[in-house]
Parts: structure tokens; C-alpha cells; sequence
């Protein structure tokens, strides 16, 4: 046998069988294959960490946003509390989310890049060490049967070919009965032909079957040395798979926020807020702070005093209410007790509490109070220096006015962040809007 052998060439493969010489590569690529699914799964577990990151951002920023909204907005009592209880939901939601996102990172994905680095391990001439073993395995176990199914090949073809050159002769030594032209020499010549290719077929065909019957002799032995090199590469592929199974039923726990205890208490909690809220006490609260609950220094008969050099409006005695006592008010019962169960709200910052005067009406309705609401995106007037940033995430505009960018995409500052986080900005195609100032970040 020569060293430099090649189990492959000259052999035809007839079938997609596995016993076929050279169909053992689909098993040895298994090996590779396994290696790159390794890195396929961490590089999915990588994008899942980093879509409960963004996630974890954005239910933070959607907290902030609307808690200032709601304390800046005209709703009140408890039914502002129960509303602050969805903010608060978020913002522990979040925390909960992170959470996700570390476990994935730091358990489920190193957990299996330290597998893949202890399972595969790499040559200096390329390729895996376990490749190159079970490869080596199916070439040795296969060689010898290879070798004698090349022999078998080759005698069959001879067997054909001697088969189809006698058929060639006897068929000529027929015609040549017929043709007059032909002379006893030439007769003689094409039935020795004939002759000389049946004995040529006896040979061949003898040694067909004598090369087939050696092959016959190896097969058993060729079965077995391939059936034990496949069964180690069968075992090596099921601890990649038992591992692959045990990942994945982490990675469900880690993502399985339902049986999580503080996941349930957080919705739990939020339940009870919502439930908590009452339409009676908060209009009874509003009756006693901004209706007819309200204290009132009624008009009364008033001495000249020629200490006071002018006498006071209505409006001047109400803005001097917080450091003079004023004398000559009569309160119900019903008002003491719900001005002191009254509870302190945002609300108490609208303009419900305008001032009284003869030229105003006391309208909660009018058009002025609903201009004096302020706007959580009113633009800062003064001037601010054009700078170029560029979008450190994808952001899609929820409002109107809002940009969306994506990562990566350079726009223009053209006001600075206001108290709530917000920048006034320019994109490329020209579009004018606001877009959260922790989004970006200046080019140097």
C-alpha cells in the first residue's frame, strides 16, 4: 500500500449512501457545523440583551417624560396618583428588564463561549483538532474497502469491454460468411478473432468475480471500523446538543419574567393604585380647594381709620390673605373638616387659583385659562450655537414635532436641552424638531 493512496479517485460514487467512499464528510462537517452554531447563538443571545437594554432605556424615558406631563398637567387627587403608579410600574419594570440583560450577557452567553473554547480546539495549520481526528478515523477505517472496491471496478470494466469485443467479433465473423469477396485466410483471422475474445471474456470475468468476492470478504470489517468512528462523532454532537438544550432552558428562565416574584408584586401594586383612586374624595377635595368649599372674606361695613391712607380693593386684601388676619369670615362646619382631609396636588400649580376682580369672570372653562397651561415643550427664546451630533440609538418620533433618526445619522443642535431633557434639532433634509438630548452625542 502506498502512503500517498487516494481512497477516492478512480471510484465512482453510485449512491448518496454514507457506505459510499467520501460520504463520510457530511459527518465530519457536523463538527465544524457545530462550532459556528455555537457562535450563532451567542451572537442571537447578544441581540436579545441588547433589544432588553433599549427597552429598559425607553421605559425610563417614557417614565420621566410623562410623570412630568402628568404633575405639570390639571389632573389631580388620587386618580394623579393612580396615574403616577404607571410611571413607577415602568420605571421598575426596567430595572427588572436590566436585570435580563446582565443575566444573558454574563451567564447564558459566557457560559457558552467558555463550552465552544473547551469542545473546539484550533490548529496552527487551520481547522479543528476534532475535525482533523474523526476525518483521519474515516479515511483509515475506510482504505482498505476503498482499495478493493477500486480493484472490483477496474475488473468489471475489463469484463465489459472483453463482453462487448467478442459480441464486435462474432457479429463481424457472421458478415463475413456472407461476403464472397473474403478468402479462406481472412475467414480463418476473424474466427480466431472470435476465439481469442471469448477467452478473453472467460479471464476477465473470472477475475471480476474473484475481486468481487474480496470485497465481499472486507465488508463486514469495513462496516464495523466506520460504524465505531461515526458513533464518536455521534457522541461528541450529542454533548453539543444536551448543552445546546440546557442553554436555552436558562436563557427561558432568564426571559420568564411570570415567575418572578417581584415582577408579580409590581402589577400587583399597581392594581391596588389604580383601585385606590375615588371620583367622591377627589371632587370633594377640588369642592374644598377650588369651589364653593373655599373660605371667603365677604364685603363688611368698615370703619374710616385715619390710619390708613387709602383703602384696600377687594384683589389687594386677597394678595395680603397670607400675612394679615383677616377678621369677619365665616366658615360651615363641612369646609373646616375638607380643607384639612384636602390632600396636596399638582393641580394646586394650575390657574384654578386666579384671582377674583370685577373685570374678570371666574370661568375654569375660558380659553385663558387653558392658555395659561404651560407646555412642557415650549421653546427656550435665547440664541444657542449650531453644533453637529450624531444619534448614539435609533429614535422614532412619537409627536408631531419629534425627529426620528437612526443610529449613527448626524443631524444639527440648534437649541440647547431644556429641564426636561429635550434638544431642538435640525436633520439634514431640513426637518425642525425635538429629539432626547441623551440620544446623541457631539462630533469632535
Amino acid at each position: 500500500m502506498s502512503g500517498s493512496y487516494d481512497d477516492s479517485v478512480g471510484v465512482e460514487v453510485s449512491s448518496d449512501s454514507f457506505w459510499e467512499v467520501g460520504n463520510y464528510k457530511r459527518t465530519v462537517k457536523r463538527i465544524d457545523d457545530g462550532h459556528r452554531l455555537c457562535s450563532d447563538l451567542m451572537n442571537c443571545i447578544h441581540e436579545r440583551a441588547r433589544i432588553e437594554k433599549v427597552y429598559a432605556q425607553q421605559l425610563t424615558e417614557w417614565a420621566k417624560r410623562w410623570r412630568q406631563l402628568v404633575e405639570k398637567g390639571p389632573q389631580y387627587g388620587t386618580v394623579e396618583k393612580a396615574w403616577h403608579a404607571f410611571m413607577s410600574e415602568a420605571e421598575k419594570v426596567s430595572e427588572l428588564h436590566l436585570e435580563v440583560k446582565a443575566s444573558l450577557m454574563n451567564e447564558d452567553f459566557e457560559k457558552i463561549k467558555n463550552w465552544q473554547k473547551d469542545s473546539f480546539h484550533k490548529q496552527m495549520i487551520g481547522g479543528f483538532k476534532e475535525t482533523k481526528e474523526a476525518e483521519d478515523g474515516f479515511r483509515k477505517a475506510q482504505k482498505p474497502w476503498a482499495k478493493k472496491l477500486k480493484e472490483m471496478e477496474t475488473a468489471k470494466k475489463a469484463y465489459h469491454a472483453a463482453c462487448k469485443e467478442e459480441k464486435l467479433a462474432v457479429s463481424r465473423e457472421a458478415n463475413s460468411k456472407a461476403d464472397p469477396a473474403l478468402n479462406p485466410e481472412q475467414l480463418k483471422k476473424l474466427q480466431d478473432k472470435v476465439d481469442k475474445s471469448k477467452q478473453d471474456v472467460l479471464k476477465t470475468k473470472e477475475k471480476y468475480e474473484k475481486s468481487l468476492k474480496d470485497l465481499d470478504s472486507t465488508t463486514p470489517q469495513y462496516m464495523e471500523n466506520m460504524e465505531q468512528v461515526f458513533e464518536q462523532c455521534q457522541q461528541f454532537e450529542e454533548k453539543r446538543l444536551r448543552f445546546f438544550r440546557e442553554v436555552l432552558l436558562e436563557v427561558q428562565k432568564h426571559l420568564d419574567l411570570s415567575t418572578v416574584a417581584s415582577y408579580k408584586n409590581i402589577y400587583r401594586e399597581l392594581e391596588q393604585n389604580i383601585k385606590a383612586a375615588d371620583a367622591i374624595e377627589d371632587l370633594r377635595w377640588f369642592r374644598a380647594n377650588h369651589g364653593p368649599g373655599m373660605s371667603m372674606n365677604w364685603p363688611q361695613f368698615e370703619d374710616w381709620s385715619a390710619d390708613l391712607n387709602r383703602t384696600l380693593t377687594r384683589r389687594e386684601k386677597k394678595k395680603a390673605a397670607d400675612g394679615v388676619t383677616l377678621t369677619g369670615i365665616n366658615q360651615t362646619g363641612d369646609q373646616v373638616s375638607q380643607q384639612k382631609n384636602s390632600s396636596v396636588s399638582s393641580y394646586e400649580k394650575t390657574s384654578y387659583g386666579a384671582e377674583w376682580s370685577d373685570e374678570e369672570t371666574n370661568n375654569p372653562f375660558s380659553s385663558t385659562d387653558a392658555q395659561a397651561e404651560s407646555n412642557p415643550f415650549d421653546e427656550d427664546a435665547s440664541p444657542t450655537m449650531e453644533v453637529r451630533v450624531r444619534a448614539l440609538y435609533d429614535y422614532e418620533g412619537q409627536e408631531h414635532d419629534e425627529l426620528s433618526f437612526k443610529t449613527g445619522e448626524e443631524l444639527t443642535k440648534i437649541e440647547d436641552e431644556d429641564e426636561q431633557g429635550w434638544c431642538k434639532g435640525r436633520l439634514d433634509n431640513g426637518q425642525v424638531g425635538l429629539y432626547p438630548a441623551n440620544y446623541v452625542e457631539p462630533i469632535q
